[in-house]
């Protein structure tokens, strides 16, 4: 083994031999985290990257490809309750070929593919069920490749036809959908759906379509349209409303001097209205009034009266033969019919129209100056866009404003920077004190070191007391070892710890030399001298460095 890597080895286990119990512990804590977390990530980066091989499948075909997947031995995992299986990047392709050269998936319950097997015999019932399942499948899949939509299903009620009902029924839908995470589908998505309903079947109607989630809230009634949509509708008029009188009067009475409010009132549900108008004919060229009909018969005749019958004619009508008497008959007859001016008017009342609206707006008497009531009133009434005709009305007062609620205001906002500033100051002096105490540790940290150094520097370098020791003569060792008997007639006893020195303390590559060996010696003696007689041991120092520097 190389010498470098036995000193190292050594040097480790005397450092680990003199750690303490605690020590210890924490070593072995932190080296068992330390292999936990190099497994972890070692797995973790062994792991292959997972992509979706299918999503939104059935339980049916789900099952299916895993087992394919399984046969196949490709690792897998499923997602989102099953209907997503997630396979390695590399096993995607090479899996969904294998996966559609198997029929998978097989999933034909919904969708137009139902008619795919349906044979020649079936009953005219069988057509018309597999039809409209064939109808409702297809908008369900439409419908469940909107964002946010995991499962949709829809329903159909299309009434048969027949010759005998004199009144026809309108087809019906209901539209049940299931999004991601519980979340609620936004106002268009709800129109979507609806729309993409109603205009897949002939005759169904927008208002004929009830759309339900997966909480059991109700997103589109029938013949009620959005749910809340009228309210929303309402209240997005009327703020839209007062922001603009708001700001038209801010310009000319000042900010905060006027207050505006609006109610609205908002069609909840679509109305259709036909008129007629009848006008009368374009009058004759001679100014009268023309008839819407007329009728004209005239009868003439004229000569004696015949001596004969005559013959029959073509329609049973006596002819006069003519071969005697001369007569002479004339009949005409007319009938004009006028046409009638016909105008005729459809008018469609969409839900969410506004059917009235009234603005009510008061102003601060003791400051807007200069400034009529009916002036105001004829801006607002021109900003607001109010129709008389349908009932709008707009009030205009001058009041006295309160000027509790803005001191109440002002002492708030005043309470509320004090409380920021002291917020603020506090955590500068909690930041000041954690900065000030790592400076601190820091400091300390670094005069230990110092010191530490300078210890270590003065121990090992020869000029020192260790250098003095080692230099000393053989005759101040005798005054050194006479000090013994100075400070009790008693013999000092023998040293405590050994003479040798420990491999461990001084921590050298090579072995110690024997006059380092002498100086540890020595030392040791000093020590013992020291703990028995401590002011002998200073004096006796103190004229030996005296004695040293003269």
């Amino acid at each position: 083994m190389p010498t470098l890597l036995v000193r190292s080895l050594d040097r480790a286990r005397r450092v680990i031999s003199g750690f303490t119990l605690a020590q210890r512990t924490i070593a072995v804590i932190g080296l068992a985290l330390l292999v936990m977390g190099a497994v972890a990530l070692g797995s973790w980066l062994a792991r292959p990257q997972m992509s979706p091989l299918f999503t939104g499948l059935s339980a049916s075909d789900a099952s299916a490809v895993v087992e394919q997947l399984k046969s196949a031995g490709v690792g897998y995992e499923l997602t989102d309750g099953g209907a997503t299986i997630l396979v390695p990047d590399d096993k995607v392709y090479p899996q969904r070929l294998a996966a559609a050269a198997a029929g998978l998936p097989s999933d034909t319950s919904k969708g137009y593919t139902l008619l795919d097997k349906m044979g020649v015999t079936a009953s005219e019932f069988q057509q018309s069920v597999t039809y409209k399942r064939a109808i409702e499948g297809e908008l369900a899949n439409t419908i469940g490749a909107m964002n946010g939509i995991t499962t949709a299903t829809v329903q159909l009620a299309i009434p048969k036809d027949s010759v005998f009902v004199s009144e026809k029924q309108n087809p019906t839908a209901s539209v049940f959908v299931k999004t991601k995470n519980g979340a609620t589908l936004g106002d268009n998505q709800v129109q979507a759906i609806v729309h993409l309903t109603s205009a897949a079947i002939p005759g169904m109607r927008p208002q004929d379509v009830a759309v339900t989630d997966q909480n059991g809230t109700v997103l589109w009634a029938v013949g009620a349209g959005l749910v809340g949509g009228s309210s929303k509708q309402a209240t997005e008029y009327e703020t839209k409303v007062a922001s603009a009188v708001g700001r038209m009067l801010e310009t000319i009475v000042g900010a905060g001097n006027a207050t505006v409010t609006v109610a609205a009132d908002v069609a909840n549900s679509t109305s259709e209205r036909m008129d007629e108008t009848y006008t009368a004919p374009t009058p004759a060229p001679t100014g009268g009034p023309l008839s819407s009909s007329e009728k004209t018969k005239t009868e003439s005749y004229t000569g004696a009266k015949g001596t004969g019958t005559g013959v029959l004619g073509p329609d049973n009508i006596a002819v006069p033969s003519g071969a005697d008497g001369n007569g002479a008959y004339k009949s005409e007859e007319s009938t004009k019919d006028n046409a009638i001016n016909k105008s005729t008017q459809k008018t469609v009342t969409p839900a969410g129209e506004v059917t009235r609206q009234t603005v009510s707006i008061a102003l601060n008497q003791g400051v807007v100056k200069g400034v009529t009531a009916q002036q105001v009133q004829a801006l607002v009434a021109t900003a607001a866009g109010i129709d008389t005709r349908r009932g709008d009305t707009v009030t205009v007062e001058f009041v006295p404003f309160s000027t509790a609620a803005a001191a109440g205001a002002t002492a708030a906002l005043t309470q509320a920077e004090n409380e920021k500033a002291a917020q603020r100051q506090a955590d500068l002096l909690r930041t000041a004190i954690i900065g000030g105490a790592i400076v601190l540790a820091a400091i300390i940290l670094v005069v230990f070191l110092v010191i530490r150094a300078r210890r270590r520097r003065l121990a090992l370098d020869d000029s020192g007391p260790i250098g003095l020791l080692d230099a000393m003569t053989e005759s101040e060792e005798q005054k050194l070892r006479a000090l013994r008997s100075l400070g009790s007639p008693m013999a000092l006893p023998a040293p405590v710890h050994p003479l040798e020195l420990p491999t461990a303390v001084l921590e050298l590559d090579e072995e110690p030399e024997a006059s380092q060996i002498v100086v540890e010696r020595r030392r040791r003696e000093i020590d013992d001298i020291v703990k028995t007689d401590p002011e002998a041991a200073a004096t006796a120092l103190a004229s030996l460095m005296d004695e040293a520097h003269a």
